[in-house]
């Protein structure tokens, strides 16, 4: 069954599937060779994780993707990574503290020849890197939960030429948590990670158009030129 969730969770969180759309069990059964039990599965498991939606008496939905939904995740993520950020500052070690930072000089920063999907990764990792230095798993797993329901939009964002505006914020709150200023550390995450609603409602936009003219692997494919990652 995880080979089969696997498959189904990559192509929702890619919106492969499009948004509102009613999965059609026989046609993915065929696709992915696989019996309707470890498909039925599969969608209960990511319906629990919130990245399909099940109506009873007409079956499974994929995700919608609207601008207030969005906000509403990002709202969550900011209460999130907020208190990642608070507490890292408070308990990671220094030696902790000097591994992030050379993590990022020598690999988070260092985007230029990469996919935007490789970049939005490395972008993500940087963030749960600082999550785990919180020393709360539970605010981790929130996150990366969190990750997976607003990666498109991150994709659409980095291939929007936002990747400059990204880099400077991890620069900004790397310097803060390395001070150990909590307040600063703060400031510097939420500057970095919020959205204004008409950001979103751009991002939304252009996102459904990429799902609807199937642009989504270019999207992803797209490699970053050393001037995208200066």
């Amino acid at each position: 069954m995880s080979e089969t969730y696997d498959q189904i969770k990559s192509m929702v969180v890619g919106f492969a599937l499009r948004p509102g759309d009613r999965l059609n069990e026989s046609a993915l059964s065929k696709d992915l060779g696989v019996s309707r039990t470890p498909l039925r599965e599969a969608f209960n498991r990511l319906v629990a994780e919130g990245l399909i939606d099940a109506r009873p008496g007409e079956g499974f939905f994929c995700r919608r993707l609207d601008a207030e939904g969005v906000h509403d995740l990002y709202d969550l993520r900011e209460v999130l990574e907020v208190a990642a950020v608070e507490r890292a500052c408070e308990r990671a070690s220094d030696a902790d503290l000097k591994e992030l930072a050379d993590w990022l000089s020598a690999k988070g920063l260092k985007v230029a020849g990469l996919t935007v999907a490789e970049a939005c990764e490395r972008d993500e990792a940087f963030h749960v890197k600082i999550a785990e230095l919180s020393g709360n798993p539970l605010l981790v797993a929130q996150l990366k939960a969190l990750n997976e329901k607003i990666r498109y939009l991150r994709w659409v964002q980095l291939d929007e030429g936002r990747l400059k505006t990204t880099k400077a914020g991890h620069r900004n709150v790397m310097s803060a948590l390395l001070a150990r200023d909590v307040t600063g550390a703060t400031i510097a995450m939420r500057d970095h990670i919020s959205l204004r609603m008409d950001q979103i409602n751009d991002a939304v936009s252009k996102g459904i158009s990429n799902i609807y003219l199937d642009r989504t692997d270019a999207l992803t494919g797209h490699i970053l030129s050393s001037e995208d990652a200066a």
